[in-house]
């Protein structure tokens, strides 16, 4: 992986972090909305550390294979992710 390791593990420990709130939570039957919002905190996180992965990805192994003219299967692989995201 050539992203920033330090960074995604933070943010991937913060996310950790926040899914054991929201599990303590749900275990003492809170608020239905302070749950939701607790959710997407931590989805918000974990984009942002799929976005510091992916854009390593980009920089390194996409930009390393349009160099070598072998790019097709690196934008097949990005196509992939970004069907994913943006459902």
């Amino acid at each position: 992986m050539q992203a920033d390791r330090k960074k995604v593990e933070r943010l991937l420990k913060t996310a950790r972090g926040q899914i054991d709130g929201i599990l303590k939570m749900v275990e003492e039957n809170r608020y239905c909305m302070d749950i939701s919002n607790q959710l997407l905190a931590a989805q918000a996180i974990l984009t942002k550390a799929n976005k510091e992965v992916l854009k390593a990805h980009m920089e390194g192994c996409v930009k390393e294979a349009v160099k070598d003219e072998n790019a097709t299967e690196k934008i097949e692989e990005i196509m992939k992710v970004l069907d994913k995201v943006m459902k």
